[in-house]
């Protein structure tokens, strides 16, 4: 019996495939600008379909689009000829994957599509096909032959509809000047959306914010740090604009200073500390950490902004690992 070499065939499968993708490079012209441009500037949605593995590429493409800021989601043909054509609208593309163009699940639906408006984008393997004759747009994506070593298995015909997917998404984001803030605005879930979390979206605010006038004295500010229980309290003048904090440690000091007096009768402007470190609310809250860091301290008044100096929140380093930013 003839031995198999496993790496020979791995390294086969992958030359098969990557020279599949490159041969797409070629196929690369106006009439996939023009379908950029369509796509760039439609007013309805992307929808794609396909039958059995091409369903899944389909699948894959449409959810690349959706996260990359065109509203897109996948249509199963077979249902779609039981009444799930109703979600197309005439303003709508329908992006159609068939590596023959003749799968009859797909060519039964393609005259309807077309009676209901909307444009055809076909990708496919063969330019003799029902698909081909009725794409408003049309893209080649033939294989010289599968991975596959009976040529038969969808392996190099899927991994180009998928190559050429991610190149229509890729093309669509730049064109859009999506950027990686919008990116993480539908990725709140994922690690790039924590990167771009606010200050302002974590922070204590509203009624959780410790504060005192400046005139009370300290007892007040005690009450208001254990009523809070963010281990500080910010202290405002008359205009509700932040002048000072205190802290736990500010308590300690005073304390050891002033052991023969009754200190929490003082006033608690004398016994804060001025100018407290502050951050602005829309900042990001990786930064918010960085200056806990560099500070050495383990939280930040948020302020309005950089001329409005009135407390607008707290944030304490404990919401920011429990937003899973560290």
């Amino acid at each position: 019996m003839k031995e198999h070499n496993i790496l020979e065939t791995a390294e086969n499968v992958l030359r098969i495939e990557a020279d599949s993708i490159s041969d797409l490079i070629g196929r690369l012209d106006e009439n996939f600008e023009k379908m950029v441009n369509y796509l760039i500037g439609i007013k309805g949605k992307v929808i794609l379909t396909g039958m059995g593995k091409s369903g899944i590429i389909a699948r894959k493409i449409s959810s690349t689009l959706a996260s990359t800021g065109t509203p897109s989601f996948f249509m199963h043909p077979a249902e779609a000829s039981h009444g799930d054509l109703g979600v197309i609208s005439p303003n709508d593309a329908v992006i159609v994957l068939s590596n023959s163009g003749n799968t009859k699940e797909i060519v039964s639906i393609l005259p309807a599509i077309k009676l209901i408006g909307a444009k055809v984008i076909g990708f496919s393997g063969n330019k003799n096909s029902q698909l081909f004759m009725l794409s408003d747009y049309f893209f080649d994506v033939s294989v010289v032959k599968e991975a596959c070593p009976y040529n038969i298995a969808p392996t190099a015909s899927t991994t180009v509809q998928l190559a050429i997917g991610d190149a229509l998404a890729v093309s669509l984001l730049k064109e859009r000047n999506f950027l990686e803030e919008d990116f993480a605005r539908l990725h709140p879930g994922g690690s790039i959306g924590k990167k771009f979390l606010k200050v302002s979206d974590i922070m204590h605010k509203g009624e959780e914010i410790p504060l005192v006038k400046d005139s009370a004295l300290l007892k007040d500010a005690i009450i208001e740090m254990n009523s809070k229980r963010l281990g500080l309290t910010g202290v405002i003048d008359e205009n509700m604009h932040l002048c000072g904090i205190i802290v736990d440690g500010d308590l300690r000091r005073a304390l050891t200073y002033s052991m023969n007096i009754n200190i929490i009768d003082k006033p608690v402007r004398d016994v804060m500390t001025k100018n407290p470190k502050i951050i602005l609310k829309d900042a990001l809250a990786a930064v918010a950490l960085q200056r806990m860091e560099e500070l050495k301290i383990t939280s930040l008044f948020a302020v309005e902004s950089a001329d409005n100096n009135r407390p607008a929140g707290v944030i304490h380093i404990h919401d920011i690992v429990k937003a899973g930013i560290i």
